[in-house]
């Protein structure tokens, strides 16, 4: 559907470790940060979309995670739509949001993603990543990962899959010995790319890991999942983020300068896929996007896309049509997807280096892209930026991601 909705305001916390704060805690500082950036009295709030992943499994909070951190802020009565969609849960939020608004449901609607992740009990952290892929497959998700490794001439231990750490490293790890497999890449590419976004994340303050990590330090990391070492992997994080969207009359009644219009928003799940008949949904969901703001690739500008390992982000170069299949390597290699390049990628530091509070994590894209169209990066701002593209996805099922949402935003005079 063709979209008509605008980002007034923006709001994140910094993403972390933050064991001595909750939900409400976490979410209430996003969303107060986003309403005063608008402008907009919590009286004005017409509707509010709240995502969050792993709030039930963590904190125990089920069903009405969203109403309780809005009461913790004084927002009731409004309709309250709580969101769980994977690692796209908080940006399936907003696609929702901006479609309403498009709509004429709602002039003004509030967004917000929050989570919890940090716990004493790694098990249970990981428990959360372990249940994004079809339990009652499990066995055949197990076995397609062993069976990858066999054929990529990896000895990778999966015996530690998902109790020792998060399920999708592994399932990260088998994606990039298959590309370095078919492509040529190597580790050390993928090390690029998180001394690329390290870099990034250290012009951050709200990153999560703001140190700047050379290549060989990259490598030099303890191996998580071969090829990747830890730096290659994103950690997890709490933290919150949040956006007010309006219609374009709230706009012109708020008197909005540098308005920043939601061009294009898809969500779209996953099809098992082979290159000979069918393409990854990333590629049929950017398509979409692409097609819906009347833009190519080629006319983006900055992007966020979901790196949750390094691999991950040369792979999406290709499915976004950023680079040509099999080029996304030497698209890194150009330095066009670093800050003064021609299309930087993940400015913010990205999942790599900003953090994964998984539903957050959609939104923190959102509010980075919105920023950096307004100008309000500072040391990272990408110059002269006006198109931004967000791919935010998440869970995985037979041979592809569960859930995506691609999400392209224009900054209109």
């Amino acid at each position: 559907m063709k979209m008509n909705a605008y980002i007034a305001g923006t709001g994140m916390t910094r993403f972390g470790k933050f064991l001595d704060r909750g939900l409400k805690s976490l979410a209430a500082e996003a969303i107060e940060a986003a309403l005063a950036d608008a402008g907009i009295a919590k009286s004005e709030l017409q509707a509010a979309y709240c995502g969050t992943g792993a709030a039930g499994v963590m904190t125990g909070q089920v069903l009405i995670p969203g109403e309780v951190v809005l009461r913790g802020v004084g927002i009731g009565r409004i309709p309250v739509v709580n969101v769980e969609n994977a690692c796209a849960t908080s940006s399936t939020a907003f696609q929702q949001a901006a479609a309403m608004i498009s709509l004429g449901v709602y002039d003004v609607v509030l967004v917000v993603g929050f989570e919890k992740l940090y716990s004493e009990d790694k098990k249970r952290t990981f428990s959360v990543f372990h249940g994004a892929v079809d339990l009652e497959a499990i066995d055949q998700v197990m076995a397609g990962l062993a069976k990858n490794a066999a054929e990529t001439g990896s000895k990778s231990d999966l015996e530690g899959a998902g109790s020792k750490r998060s399920l999708f490293m592994d399932v990260y790890a088998g994606m990039a010995r298959t590309y370095m497999k078919h492509y040529g890449a190597t580790q050390r590419h993928f090390a690029m790319v998180s001394a690329k976004n390290s870099f990034h994340g250290s012009l951050n303050p709200k990153a999560q890991y703001q140190e700047e990590l050379t290549v060989e330090q990259v490598l030099a990391a303890p191996l998580i999942a071969d090829p990747m070492t830890l730096p290659m992997c994103s950690p997890i994080g709490d933290g919150a983020a949040a956006l007010v969207l309006v219609s374009e009359r709230k706009a012109r009644e708020l008197g909005l300068r540098n308005k920043v219009r939601v061009a294009s928003s898809v969500l779209a799940s996953g099809w098992d896929y082979s290159d000979a008949d069918s393409e990854p949904v990333a590629t049929y969901a950017s398509r979409l996007a692409y097609d819906e703001a009347g833009i190519g690739p080629q006319d983006v500008d900055v992007v966020e896309l979901h790196d949750a390992s390094a691999p991950a982000e040369v792979i999406y170069y290709e499915l976004l049509g950023l680079a040509k299949k099999g080029e996304g390597v030497a698209l890194l290699e150009s330095g066009a997807t670093r800050l003064g390049g021609r299309v930087p990628v993940n400015p913010s530091g990205g999942l790599l280096r900003k953090g994964h509070p998984i539903g957050a994590s959609g939104c923190g894209q959102l509010v980075e892209l919105a920023d950096q169209l307004r100008g309000r990066c500072g040391k990272r701002q990408v110059a002269g930026a006006r198109i931004a593209l967000a791919e935010n996805g998440g869970g995985f099922l037979g041979t592809d991601v569960a859930a995506i949402v691609v999400s392209v935003l224009r900054l209109e005079d």
